[in-house]
């Protein structure tokens, strides 16, 4: 399953159905076939998904050199694993040029 978020401020965001209610879920959200973030709710997602980053960082390893021949930064299929800031920041980015345009956010599966 897929969410596609959209608002008229910016582009449409897509994200597969277990990252995107993983980030609902931080936000307070629940999943489902339709929602809507409205202005009001924008500041405090982005600082609600902003705290997740921050706080996934700060458990985290120490950063370690990024090649791709450092099998330390590969998940056991080979692929790197990707953290929550890199999934999180497209919707980020969305919350808060929407909020910028007054302009609400949806979401559809």
């Amino acid at each position: 399953m897929l969410y596609e978020f959209k608002s008229k401020a910016t582009g449409t965001v897509v994200m597969t159905g277990e990252v995107a209610e993983r980030l609902l879920a931080i936000v307070g959200k629940a999943p489902g076939r339709t929602g809507i973030f409205t202005i009001e709710q924008m500041g405090p997602a982005i600082a609600a998904l902003q705290a997740a980053v921050d706080q996934e960082k700060a458990t985290s390893a120490p950063a370690v050199p990024d090649t791709p021949e450092d099998p330390d930064q590969q998940a056991a299929d080979g692929r790197r694993p990707i953290s929550l800031a890199q999934r999180a920041w497209p919707l980020i980015d969305m919350l808060r040029s929407a909020q910028a345009a007054d302009k609400v956010v949806t979401w559809g599966v």
